[in-house]
């Protein structure tokens, strides 16, 4: 016989923080803008989540929607024409999906 216990796993603001990887404050925030609330507020006004409920990819943007990079490359004179060139290859490479520094 298997005994099933359906009581909600409640956790501190902290816990439920660290679960969807963000800060206490941004949960607080997405209170404040209805996004998502406590689960069981208690008498003492701590706020308690279910962490059956929660979901870390609910709030997370989808990739990529909007993302602009912006690379920036200069020399100092004319003459420097095939620096320019060198230091826009890098950047472009630097900036490549997938590289290490561009991150999704």
């Amino acid at each position: 016989m298997y005994i099933l216990n359906l009581s909600p796993k409640l956790v501190s603001i902290q816990e439920a923080a660290e679960f969807l990887g963000v800060a206490p404050q941004t949960l607080r925030r997405w209170e404040s803008e209805g996004n998502l609330l406590p689960d069981e507020p208690t008498a003492g006004g701590r706020r308690r989540y279910d962490l059956a409920l929660l979901q870390p990819d609910q709030f997370r943007a989808p990739e990529k929607i909007g993302r602009t990079i912006a690379a920036y490359a200069r020399v100092s004179s004319h003459d420097q024409k095939d620096d320019l060139e060198g230091q826009k290859q890098v950047l472009e490479l630097f900036c490549a999906p997938g590289k290490a520094g561009h991150s999704s």
